[in-house]
This record gives C-alpha cells, sequence and structure tokens, in this order.
C-alpha cells in the first residue's frame, strides 16, 4: 500500500515523499531557531539563513559538518537546540513522532505504522511499535553510560559542571553519528587518551551497526542463531574495523603533519579511532585536511560504504555493499543464484542494492559537478566534502567553512540525500501512480 486516505480524499503521497516533508520541516524549525540572537554569541544576531540552514541540516541528517566553530558559536540555548536536532534526526522523524504518542497515550493506526516501518527499513509492519519503545530505551542506556564515562574523564581536567556536559554533549553526538565537537579541533587534544578513544568509538559503533542487530544479539544471544541481516552487517563492520585503522596507519606513519611526530601508542590509538570515525561519524584526532591523498582516497571509500541499515549512519550501508559484492561473485562463477551464509539472496534485493549504488553515484556526482563551477578548491576535497555530505559522515579536509554560499546550499542538499537514503530521494521526487499495463517483448544487446 503507497496511498492513504483522509476523511474520504485520496491522499497520493508515497511513505518517501512523507519522509522528506517530515525532515524538511524540522530542518525548516531549526533554521528558524539558529537565526534567533539567543542562539548565537553574535551581538543582536544569530546566523544567517544559509548558515543557519547548513548547521539545521547537518544535525538532523547526524553529519557534523560546520560552517562556524560549534564551541565558541552557539549559546547554551543553541547547543540545546543543536542537540536536540541530532537525537531527532538519529532516531529520525517518525521514531519520535511515535514516542510522542506513546507518551500521550494516543493511538497509533496503520498509517503511522506503514510510514514507520517505511522510516526504520524493517520487513514487518508487525512489531513496530514496540520497536520504537526498544530504540528510545537503548539509546538513553547507551548515552547515559557514555556520558557519566567521559564526564568522570573530563572531570580531571575541567569543573565538575563542564565535564558533565561536554560529557553529555559527546555522547548524544556520537552514538547518533554526527561528530560534532566543543573543542575547535575537535577531539585532537586526547589523540592519545585510551578513555575517549574507547568511549567516542564504542558509542558511534554501536549507533552505526544498527537497532534491529542489537535487538537481534540481545534476544538470540548466539551467533549462529542471528538473522543473515545481523551477521551480514556483524561480519563486514569487522573487517573494515580491521581494516580501516591498518590502511591509515601504514599511509600516514611518516606524515609530519599528522601521526608522523607522535609517539608510537599515540600512532595507534590516533590510526585506529580515524580508521574506525571514518565509515559513520565527523569526529577527528588529527588534522583530516593534512592527511596524504592515498588516505583521503581510501576514506572516500569508507564513507561510501558507511554503517549498517537501519542504523544512525550512512552511506549505502555496508548490507548493500555485502549483497553487491556477492552478486558480483555469483556472475562471475557463472551462478544463478546470489548465496551468503547458506542462504540465498532474491535477485530483487540485488537489483535495489544495485539501484541504491546507482542513485548514490548519480546524486554523488551531480553535486561534485555543480560545486566545480562554484568552489575553487582541489578536486580531491570538493570530492571528500560531497562523499562526506552524502554519507552523513561529517569529516572535512579544513574546507568546509571556506564553501561559498551556492556551495553551502549545495552540501546542504547533498547531506539532506544522504539521510533519506538515495532511493528514497528518487522515489521521492520519481513516484508517480501509474502503474505499467504492458510487458514488452525482450531482446538482448551488448554490454561491457
Amino acid at each position: 500500500m503507497d496511498l492513504f486516505r483522509k476523511k474520504g480524499n485520496l491522499v497520493s503521497l508515497h511513505p518517501a515523499q512523507i519522509l522528506v516533508i517530515g525532515f524538511g520541516s524540522l530542518i525548516l524549525l531549526g533554521t528558524f531557531l539558529f537565526m534567533l540572537p539567543i542562539a548565537t554569541y553574535e551581538e543582536g544576531r544569530g546566523l544567517s539563513f544559509i548558515d543557519a540552514l547548513f548547521e539545521a541540516t547537518s544535525a538532523v541528517c547526524v553529519t557534523g559538518l560546520a560552517v562556524v566553530d560549534t564551541g565558541t558559536t552557539f549559546t547554551l540555548f543553541g547547543e540545546i537546540v543543536l542537540l536536540c536536532l541530532i537525537q531527532i534526526g538519529g532516531w529520525g522523524f517518525m521514531t519520535t513522532g511515535i514516542f510522542m504518542f506513546i507518551i500521550l497515550g494516543k493511538k497509533i493506526g496503520l498509517k503511522e505504522r506503514l510510514l514507520l516501518q517505511d522510516s526504520l527499513n524493517v520487513f514487518s509492519l508487525s512489531g513496530v511499535v514496540n520497536l520504537v519503545k526498544r530504540i528510545i530505551v537503548i539509546t538513553f542506556i547507551v548515552e547515559l553510560i557514555g556520558a557519566i564515562t567521559l564526564a568522570i574523564r573530563w572531570s580531571f581536567e575541567m569543573p565538575l559542571g563542564k565535564a558533565i556536559y561536554y560529557g553529555i554533549f559527546h555522547s548524544i553526538s556520537a552514538f547518533n553519528n554526527a561528530g560534532f565537537g566543543l573543542e575547535p579541533d575537535n577531539l585532537s587534544k586526547w589523540v592519545g587518551d585510551p578513555t575517549v578513544n574507547v568511549m567516542i568509538t564504542f558509542l558511534f559503533i554501536t549507533g552505526g551497526i544498527g537497532f534491529t542487530v542489537i535487538l537481534d544479539i540481545f534476544h538470540k544471544k548466539s551467533i549462529r542463531r542471528l538473522s543473515l541481516h545481523s551477521k551480514i552487517a556483524l561480519l563486514m563492520s569487522l573487517i573494515l574495523v580491521i581494516i580501516g585503522p591498518l590502511i591509515i596507519l601504514v599511509s600516514e606513519f611518516n606524515n609530519p603533519a599528522t601521526i608522523g611526530g607522535l609517539p608510537l601508542g599515540d600512532k595507534l590509538w590516533a590510526s585506529y579511532f580515524q580508521g574506525v570515525v571514518t565509515r559513520t561519524a565527523g569526529f577527528n584526532t588529527i588534522d583530516i585536511g593534512a592527511m596524504n591523498l592515498s588516505s583521503l582516497v581510501f576514506m572516500m571509500a569508507l564513507m561510501f560504504i558507511g554503517a549498517s541499515s537501519g542504523s544512525t549512519g550512512g552511506g549505502i550501508k555496508v548490507t548493500t555493499f555485502a549483497i553487491i559484492i556477492f552478486a558480483f561473485w555469483a556472475v562471475v562463477t557463472n551462478r544463478n543464484d546470489v548465496n551468503i551464509f547458506k542462504r540465498r539472496i532474491s535477485w530483487e534485493l540485488v537489483n535495489k542494492s544495485l539501484s541504491i549504488v546507482v542513485a548514490a553515484m548519480f546524486f554523488i556526482f551531480l553535486i561534485f559537478f555543480l560545486l566545480t563551477f562554484t568552489e575553487n578548491a582541489d578536486m580531491s576535497k570538493l570530492l571528500f566534502e560531497t562523499i562526506s555530505a552524502f554519507a552523513t559522515v561529517g569529516l572535512s579536509a579544513n574546507f568546509t567553512p571556506d564553501l561559498s554560499p551556492a556551495g553551502r546550499i549545495l552540501i546542504t542538499i547533498m547531506m539532506f540525500i544522504g539521510r533519506l537514503g538515495p532511493l528514497t530521494m528518487a522515489f521521492a521526487l520519481l513516484h508517480t501512480r501509474k502503474e505499467a499495463k504492458v510487458r514488452y517483448a525482450e531482446e538482448k544487446i551488448l554490454i561491457g
């Protein structure tokens, strides 16, 4: 069902279009709040419309790209607005809406359940409301653990009140894979700190695995009994968590501008952090703009792959990437079926995965191409910024504040597309009620 009836009138809105409207409305609300004088330390005024729109989109889309310094620009009011947008954006506006329905005791109808199913990207309509309740509980538990741990650590070097606030802010930002920090150099001053490195990575890895996987692990309590989705998400995440830090360590080992001058222990921590964070969150403990080109290219690939489906992270998703790889293997080995862990993947799912990749590449190329007209910068920086925005990662090669007004609008659009998903955006733009009534004769063409 993709049409809903309201008071007898047929409302021809696809769920994807409703998601676009919902996220768009939330972004506009955030934009308005950031433009208020009480949101910033600027005398008598808030952010300009374009900057406010950029920051609100980055927060709602849990990206972390910023055209202003968070800690020195926003007042407490502005930072609380930012945190609220991050939390709502991480959950998704439908999850937040259902949560409010539950609190108010309102009935949740079929329309809301269908929208929630589409928003959470789950297979079945059954149990979606209970899933929302579990998502909220998981969020509060994990973020509380992160906030307490970070607050205790930072209490040794800053006043207790500030340490608690820093702990809460960075815990919410990390779990939702947003990457916003309160320090001008993000987390660079703690490059070799075990507590900060471990806790921040724990938070964004947990948020990036996906709520369905977390609940599957909790209920099944055995790897063999996990669903195929959970097995693929965990395996691919583990592989990338191992490969990422190794590549960064090798590529940056002798780079004096990043980790070259650090002690060996700090080099390992920096490589681990930056290799793991690249797929999902925009935190950094080293200067991204000073990294070697080889590192940036590899990081672009990791950002494009992204996190798991149903998570707070972006990208095409690790499960999509895995299906493409296994489908490729099935084709080159002349097999009729795509098999993973002794389970068969339907070709319909393979086609959808291919569509996601094609749509992602199309939007990335389009925004990147337009940026070459509006910005005077190296191609590598423009492409890195574009992929980071699409994957809602938030890493930048020190280029975001230098974006022109037109460039900021383009990156804002890219973040919005990335958060909703390229296929969802394509559905929203191209959806039509007309169904094909004719199936034409098949004919072969030459390819490859």
